[in-house]
């Protein structure tokens, strides 16, 4: 079997892209070529990648599997030319939220410094691993446990919980507020990513729930007072915005930072990653 680069970078393409135009004018190729490619492709996996319709294109359930996979052979790939060429690395932290907090400039300032042949990018990915999974990242800034069986990780600081809620909102006099406040109100959850749960109240006295997917969604919906939010500290630092305060939830638990990586492939990188940021958050 003999799978080239080129095709599943001509899958990715079109993933991303969304139709198999705009994947040609992208690559700076033909549509019909890019249509021959994806064809080889299939062809030699013997499975079908792409569900097309007359309106989009969509993995199919084999597809989203190798897509995953092709996006962290592609950035291998790619890893491979820069350090042949450059005789550099690079280390990619994902998230999905709010990155490291009130920590996350002084991390990206202090990186170069200590240590400047490691090429340091931050990739924002809202998925429940911060682009781990997906291949879009070395290692990630996560608030969830992930996959023990696929993932490490380790604690790098711990993070006060908060109440997102319109700045108009009565609550908005308080100092804080309580859980069981917040069981009458209808919370704003993001079940992909976020780190609030209806575990964090007892059955019986969990609240009503809209669901979001996306931090400038769950602001927008926060401040327009029909619903209210609980979130770590570090999205009160990365995101004020007109129209939504914060309060501390005086009697949760608090969210655990951690970083992440494959547990078959980590990057040696990744062992300075969790040293400056654990240093950054016990010096808090």
């Amino acid at each position: 079997m003999d799978i080239e680069l080129r095709q599943l970078r001509v899958l990715v393409a079109i993933v991303d892209a969304g139709t198999f135009t705009d994947a040609a004018i992208e690559l700076g190729v033909s549509q019909a070529a890019v249509s021959r490619t994806l064809a080889a492709l299939e062809r030699a996996l013997d499975v079908r990648l792409l569900r097309r319709t007359s309106r989009q294109v969509a993995p199919t359930a084999t597809g989203v599997r190798v897509l995953a996979l092709a996006r962290r052979l592609l950035a291998e790939a790619e890893d491979l030319v820069q350090d042949a060429t450059s005789g550099h690395t690079r280390l990619r932290i994902g998230y999905a939220w709010s990155a490291m907090g009130r920590h996350t400039v002084a991390f990206q300032r202090r990186w170069p410094r200590r240590w400047p042949h490691i090429d340091l990018q931050l990739v924002r990915t809202n998925s429940a691993t911060g682009g781990l999974a997906e291949g879009a990242c070395d290692v990630a800034v996560v608030r969830t446990v992930p996959d023990p069986r696929r993932f490490d990780s380790v604690i790098v600081g711990l993070e006060r919980r908060f109440c997102g809620m319109a700045s108009d909102d009565p609550w908005a006099r308080r100092r804080s507020v309580r859980l069981a406040d917040i069981s009458g109100r209808t919370l704003l959850i993001d079940p992909r990513s976020g780190t609030t749960t209806l575990d964090l109240w007892p059955p019986g006295s969990r609240p009503a729930t809209e669901r979001t997917t996306d931090i400038d969604d769950w602001l927008t919906a926060v401040a327009s007072g029909r619903c209210v939010g609980v979130t770590a500290q570090s999205t009160v630092d990365q995101y004020p915005r007109p129209g939504v305060v914060y309060r501390p939830v005086r009697d949760a638990a608090p969210i655990a930072v951690r970083l992440a990586w494959w547990r078959d492939d980590p990057h040696p990188a990744a062992r300075h990653a969790v040293e400056l940021l654990t240093g950054l958050y016990q010096g808090a």
